[in-house]
């Protein structure tokens, strides 16, 4: 993991080679069920295999609990769980997503990275509305991105994060620790 955090620029902490400008329009694909996501790279911090999770009690069920990353204590929360997909047996190709949104840390379980893709803004499309009640994890997608033949569903991390489960109109709050 931790070249492939090296070649995708992802651990760079300084600043240094990994601007902005290099990672515009680039997208950290994963997969989740029979989908593929897209999370742009700017978000993510770095890839990281799947390791023991402490648990919390009394939190939703998608958040899976705490995990420590050289000395930061970082929620993790399984994104099959966050899309009402049911849960899923973990296994090697299992990873963590380390991402910073806000300055809020989060870790997303993954199924599997797919690619580092990179969609031009001429072929993102927003997201259609018919059939979005019976597909909760719509909620957080801001965008359809063309790859290809292929299409991949735009995450917006703040909705992801940040969202709570469909209520009136009570803001969403998430603890940052």
């Amino acid at each position: 993991m931790d070249e492939t955090n090296r070649l995708l620029g992802l651990e760079d902490e300084t600043g240094g080679e990994s601007s902005s400008d290099t990672q515009k329009g680039k997208y950290m694909i994963f997969k989740s069920g029979n989908e593929y996501f897209g999370l742009e790279i700017q978000y993510v911090q770095q890839i990281i295999q799947y390791q023991t999770v402490t648990k919390i009690p009394e939190t939703e069920d998608y958040i899976k609990g705490l995990i420590n990353l050289r000395g930061r204590i970082v929620p993790v929360v399984d994104v099959r769980l966050r899309f009402r997909q049911g849960p899923c047996e973990y296994n090697d190709k299992t990873c963590i997503l380390v991402i910073n949104v806000k300055s809020t840390t989060v870790g997303l379980i993954v199924e599997q990275i797919a690619e580092v893709a990179e969609i031009r803004e001429e072929n993102i499309l927003p997201p259609p509305t018919i059939g979005r009640a019976d597909k909760a994890h719509h909620k957080y997608v801001y965008g359809i991105g063309k790859v290809g033949t292929s299409v991949k569903l735009l995450l917006d991390p703040e909705k992801l994060l940040y969202d709570d489960e469909p209520s009136d109109a009570e803001p969403s709050k998430m603890s940052e620790e």
